[in-house]
């Protein structure tokens, strides 16, 4: 029976210093949906005998099918906190009822965009760790995602039962192996952490670590034990607290405190977290696995649980999920971790308004924002577009930052190409219901004040995936998210019946607008393309466009990898092209731009909106560049933004300035379609050399200027050993030790290279890392399935682009091959044009 109404928690959206907007994130498999079922058990919306199995959080077919997390799903709750423990929020509060919107994310790496989205719209984490596996890539990864956005973490470290159960450890080894952990996590917290932020790390005796088993029900903070034990022992509970962590040994003939593991007599003693929290934990699984019916019910008595007389009568795993659970509710852990240590929307919003909006910290938006003020202007973003049940309509995700959204007001959507003042990427059009999202139902309510996560009726036509909402015309738009994953797995799609070609088409539409991370576009060759971040994630995508989307029968090609062209050297020779009507003639030289500076590029360190004089001092000092040079740099493509660099190195040229627009447009052209199979050129720097022009602007114009520009572009990079870059995984495999000769078997025939591999101290599992082509990924999860008895599991992350080594003008070697594949594919020529294309002689 759910122990609250929409009423009561549209009451607490008003007391914004009650709510807490917090997601689950987390590695795949280390139990996020599980351990969140105890949450909505203790809100009463599922029964308490189905937390753990129940997995209320996956709404989805394929979700409970595949046993792993697809979309992230919003419930808010309403939570009540034992008076007592008040004093504990640093925070001002009214009343001791809660309101917590809880996101439960995905942990595969493939739908980490979704994490992304999800982070947006909160601000705490509870951050699950297993404690057989530990600190993994994706918690790595999505711990980072966190800390960027300014989002304070705390940690649960989950399948606490796997360790007793299985791998049968000494509570000392257990003690060890926590300490392990939480360093792990506080190493990466301190190493992404903004100042802003303050200490964000996790210590369990502050109450920012919790311990249990999602699936049994259990999990506990110091701070429970700590008041269980100063009621007992009559002390004080944040003295207790202190003592319960750490090197603190508690002699029982002394009835002292000591920080030496041993007393007077040499004798050992034990430690205090293990004497007085794993003691009754590992007492209550040994009495209960091993069925010592006398000891169970002496336990039973001593920690007053009464168990129902059914229950009673259970044994093994059972039991001990009865016993436990009534012992140490995850619920009350969890819920009393968040509220207490997680920071209220008007706590968050005074440090995050930095990194959320783009205009000026001192408007009235980013005031607004900054006090998280109900009657301020709307500002809300919207992060992601959830389906509705009518068909091929969305319900606008988001949060609102500052204002109040109502049904019938009037708003400004701004998408994310919106320039304040300018006309496009803008709608003005009125929201037409607010809903409160509840798993997969909605509930409606009148309005949502600032500080709370909604979901909106009748904007989903305006925006494409997310977007800003105000009121005010002065808004700059919240800030774009970042994603840690991009696309770069392809297929072409087409129907089966050319007749259901329109439907394909609505249904493209929809499915770029249900993913944040998905991108669908039509071919220069009219292909219909889908981009996905990786195998599972496209699968995903293509059943719901042929199921939902769409709703016809498809055709699949095999997947596409996207290829980048490259140069290897600078080129042998100035090249020449002249124009058509033979009266202009450019000089130009290709050279390699460097891995570094790229990357620089792509992560926006070196960018094209910086100021030039600061661009190219930092181009001096970092990477070497001759300072006039770097002045001089006229544009980054493809499209104005990309890692290819056109630098004017010439001297006293007549009449330059006038066709520089045509030689910017003409590179834009180059770098988007490459020499050798139109794709995108990367990491390439064009030096224009020299021009003679003619004297008559007529004769100079667009026209005459932009066809050559282009084809000096190509003559320079057929001149520069033109090579082919490839994207690279890194792939990181998890198994035990009879398992690792199944995994490099698997990785040396796909071209992969192990580059680590260590033992995860204290457990019989290893962790190897490995970079692995994507082009060879297709099917290497089966494939590592069937070659270690599905032992092994992987990971794979987009690490990088590496240049293979041959050459493409090489007859007969293996990227000629694959760059005759591709024209072929384009519908172009299979042979690259030869250099007297585009090189003209003097």
């Amino acid at each position: 029976m759910v122990n609250f109404t929409i009423e009561q928690i549209r009451a607490l959206m008003d007391k914004p210093t009650n709510i807490r907007n917090m997601s689950v994130i987390a590695h795949v498999d280390h139990g996020k949906s599980t351990l969140t079922d105890s949450l909505v058990s203790k809100a009463g919306i599922i029964a308490a005998g189905d937390v753990g199995d129940k997995r209320w959080m996956d709404s989805r077919e394929d979700e409970k099918e595949r046993g792993i997390t697809i979309k992230s799903t919003a419930v808010s709750m309403y939570f009540e906190v034992d008076k007592d423990e008040l004093y504990a929020v640093k925070q001002k509060t009214e009343g001791n009822g809660f309101l917590i919107n809880l996101i439960d994310s995905p942990g595969h790496v493939d739908f980490s965009s979704e994490v992304t989205a999800a982070l947006r719209v909160t601000d705490g984490a509870l951050v699950v760790v297993d404690t057989v596996e530990g600190v993994c890539t994706q918690t790595e990864t999505v711990l980072r995602q966190a800390l960027t956005e300014r989002i304070k973490p705390v940690v649960v470290i989950n399948k606490v039962d796997r360790a007793l159960l299985e791998l049968q450890v000494t509570k000392e080894d257990l003690y060890q192996s926590f300490q392990r952990t939480i360093e792990s996590v506080n190493v990466i917290i301190s190493t992404y952490n903004e100042a802003a932020l303050g200490d964000a790390q996790v210590y369990p005796d502050q109450g920012t670590v919790a311990f249990g088993a999602g699936i049994q029900g259990w999990a506990f903070t110091l701070r429970q034990f700590a008041a269980r034990y100063a009621k007992k022992f009559g002390v004080d509970k944040e003295k207790m607290l202190s003592k319960l962590w750490g090197d603190n040994f508690f002699n029982p003939t002394t009835r002292k405190w000591t920080t030496k593991p041993t007393d007077g007599d040499g004798k050992p003693l034990e430690r205090a977290f293990n004497m007085f929290v794993l003691d009754p934990i590992f007492s209550i699984f040994d009495a209960t696995i091993h069925l010592k019916t006398d000891q169970i019910d002496q336990i039973l008595e001593k920690l007053d649980i009464k168990l129902p007389t059914k229950e009673r009568e259970l044994d093994g795993k059972p039991l001990l999920k009865s016993i436990m659970r009534k012992f140490l509710p995850a619920g009350d852990a969890l819920s009393e971790m968040i509220v207490i240590n997680l920071p209220s929307p008007v706590t968050a919003q005074r440090y995050r308004v930095e990194t959320l909006y783009e205009g000026p910290m001192d408007d009235e938006c980013a005031v607004g924002i900054r006090d998280c003020d109900p009657k301020g202007p709307l500002m809300l973003y919207v992060s992601k577009m959830v389906p509705a049940l009518d068909k091929g309509r969305f319900y606008a995700f988001g949060r609102v930052f500052s204002g109040t959204v109502r049904a019938g007001l009037n708003v400004r959507i701004q998408g994310p190409n919106y320039v304040p003042g300018g006309k496009t990427d803008l709608f003005l059009k009125s929201v037409q219901r607010t809903v409160l999202m509840m798993g997969k139902n909605v509930e409606p309510i009148d309005s949502c004040p600032a500080g709370n996560i909604v979901g909106l009726v009748g904007v989903d036509q305006f925006l494409l995936k997310s977007g800003t909402i105000t009121t005010s015309e002065a808004a700059h738009n919240l800030k774009v998210m970042k994603f840690s994953v991009s696309p770069v797995v392809q297929v072409a799609v087409e129907a089966k019946n050319a007749i259901d070609l329109p439907k394909l088409v609505e249904g493209l539409k929809r499915l770029s607008k249900s993913d944040p991370c998905v991108q669908a576009w039509i071919s220069e060759t009219g292909e219909h393309i889908v981009a996905g971040a990786g195998e599972l994630h496209l699968e995903i995508c293509l059943k719901d466009l042929e199921e939902d989307h769409a709703g016809v029968p498809l055709k699949v090609s095999a997947p596409i990898v996207p290829y980048r062209e490259t140069v290897k050297t600078e080129s042998s020779i100035v090249a020449l092209s002249k124009s058509q009507n033979k009266h202009n003639r450019i000089y130009m030289k290709a050279m390699p731009l460097g891995e570094e500076l790229t990357i620089a590029i792509e992560e926006g360190k070196v960018n094209p909106r910086d100021d030039f004089r600061a661009r190219a001092r930092i181009l001096a000092d970092e990477y070497g560049w001759d300072v006039t040079d770097a002045r001089k740099i006229w544009c980054f493509g493809p499209a104005t933004t990309g890692p290819n660099l056109l630098v004017d190195v010439t001297k006293g040229v007549q009449y330059l300035n006038e066709i520089k627009d045509s030689c910017i447009a003409g590179l834009q052209w180059a770098t988007k379609d490459g020499v050798c199979c139109e794709e995108s050129m990367r990491g390439v720097r064009f030096n224009i050399m020299d021009v003679t022009l003619h004297a008559d602007a007529i004769h100079r114009g667009g026209g005459q200027i932009m066809p050559t520009f282009r084809r000096v572009c190509y003559a320079a990079c057929l001149l520069a050993n033109p090579g082919l870059q490839e994207p690279i995984y890194m792939v990181e495999i998890q198994c035990p030790e009879a398992a690792i000769g199944g995994v490099y078997s698997c990785l040396s025939r796909r071209r992969g290279q192990v580059f680590s591999e260590e033992q995860r101290a204290g457990t019989p599992m290893f962790s190897i890392k490995a970079y692995l082509p994507v082009a060879e990924s297709f099917g290497f999860n089966g494939d590592l399935r069937s070659h270690t008895a599905g032992q092994a599991f992987a990971q794979n992350v987009l690490d990088h682009w590496e240049v293979m080594s041959e050459s493409p003008l090489d007859k007969g070697s293996r990227v000629e091959e694959i760059v005759t594949k591709i024209r072929v594919r384009k519908g172009l020529k299979p042979e690259i044009p030869s250099l007297d294309t585009y090189y003209d002689k003097l």
